[in-house]
């Protein structure tokens, strides 16, 4: 399956909306601190419903410890800086999608250590500065998803 890092996000019910999104498709959800929340904020819960207790949740206190866990792993950063649009790569069983902080986006040192073709972005108008974090976490999952015959998903 799937996993989704979320570094550093910021807005409870972006998370919330992520978590119930992996719930539903059996994709994994990582965190990387420092939080913009706690992880009992009412409105992350809300907007996860009583979804958590179907998600996989793991939450690393640092950049350096989450890359550990996913060393050997296919790394996707998605950004608006991204040079690979993300319907045209061919995803695998395995990948990991990594996605920034909604009010900056992954740091360029992170973005940088991803290889190009592996910096994916969603098209959008020129001037348009960026998607809301939940729905471009859910259009790329998606996509990956419909690639793999939507896996676990009926």
């Amino acid at each position: 399956m799937f996993d989704i890092i979320l570094y550093q996000p910021e807005i409870p019910p972006n998370t919330g909306n992520i978590i119930r999104l992996c719930a539903n498709t059996g994709a994994r959800l990582h965190l990387v601190k420092p939080l913009g929340f706690d992880l009992d904020d009412r409105q992350m819960r809300r907007a996860g419903l009583d979804y958590h207790e179907f998600a996989t949740l793991a939450v690393y206190e640092t950049w350096t410890d989450c890359a550990e866990r996913f060393k050997g792993r296919r790394l996707f950063a998605a950004s608006t800086k991204g040079t690979q649009r993300y319907d045209l790569v061919s995803y695998a069983e395995g990948d990991v999608f990594v996605f920034g902080p909604e009010s900056r986006g992954l740091p360029p040192e992170l973005l940088g250590s991803v290889g190009e073709a592996q910096r994916i972005r969603v098209p959008m108008k020129p001037q348009s500065r960026s998607l809301n974090l939940s729905n471009a976490v859910a259009v790329v999952l998606y996509e990956a998803l419909r690639q793999i015959g939507f896996g676990p998903c009926r």
